[in-house]
């Protein structure tokens, strides 16, 4: 490519990379190497495992088609484990439920087969960013409140009617930035912008993913507080759906 490989952090991070296909791993690795990252590898879900608790990585790319497993279920093995290292999944499968399942599983970001480099490593960089920028908890605000929505910004929990409500990190920051400006229309980019700090082009349909997911456990008992507003985007707000809303 001529354009110049965006550079890594002035820390020094680590990659895992998960790729069962050598040549696709090939290349992941001489980019992040070119852009001034550690790297370590691994080709199989199992192997994976093995490898996040040896190397402690700042971020996994995640081949979803793995032979062993899929990544969806690395993932979730990893979440359960208490590992709540950033995963940027790699798939070839596009379906709207496939990127669901994978994200509700803790995913923090994805990239469709076949792939630019570049993508991916303007990707590593928004979510390695976004991670180092999360506000040390003596700093963090009181818990944020909407109707019987709670979320706890030092705990790190949400409470919908009381009951606890399991979010990813992802997840976590988009309930955030709804719930700072309850009633008020964000619109995708900025979305894109404050949950996942892109300072290019991003796809907005993953704004729409990732509200279809979070309303499935924000909106499980009434009223619906998730509203979109065709056109332009959502916002939390206790209200039935006018002519103008329809859920994503």
């Amino acid at each position: 490519m001529s354009a110049a490989l965006p550079s890594a952090p002035a820390t020094r991070h680590t990659v895992l990379v998960v790729e069962d296909d050598l040549s696709i791993r090939t290349l992941l690795t001489s980019a992040l190497h070119a852009a001034g990252y550690a790297v370590a590898v691994a080709g199989t879900g199992r192997a994976a495992m093995f490898e996040a608790g040896r190397t402690q990585p700042d971020l996994i790319v995640l081949d979803v088609g793995l032979p062993d497993t899929d990544g969806f279920e690395v993932t979730r093995h990893l979440r359960a484990e208490g590992v709540y290292t950033p995963v940027l999944f790699l798939t070839a499968r596009t379906d709207i439920e496939d990127r669901i399942i994978g994200l509700s599983s803790g995913g923090d970001d994805y990239v469709t087969k076949p792939f630019h480099v570049q993508e991916v490593l303007l990707r590593i960089r928004a979510i390695l960013r976004r991670s180092a920028a999360q506000t040390p908890a003596a700093d963090r605000r009181f818990p944020l409140r909407y109707a019987d929505l709670v979320l706890d910004e030092q705990t790190h929990e949400v409470r919908r009617g009381g009951l606890p409500v399991q979010l990813s990190p992802t997840e976590f920051r988009l309930l955030a930035v709804l719930l700072s400006q309850p009633e008020r229309v964000l619109d995708k980019r900025e979305i894109l912008s404050r949950v996942w700090h892109y300072d290019f082009a991003g796809d907005a349909r993953i704004v729409d993913t990732y509200v279809r997911n979070l309303r499935r456990k924000i909106d499980r008992v009434p009223p619906q507080l998730i509203q979109t507003v065709r056109g332009v985007g959502y916002c939390l707000r206790a209200a039935q759906q006018d002519p103008g809303q329809a859920a994503p």
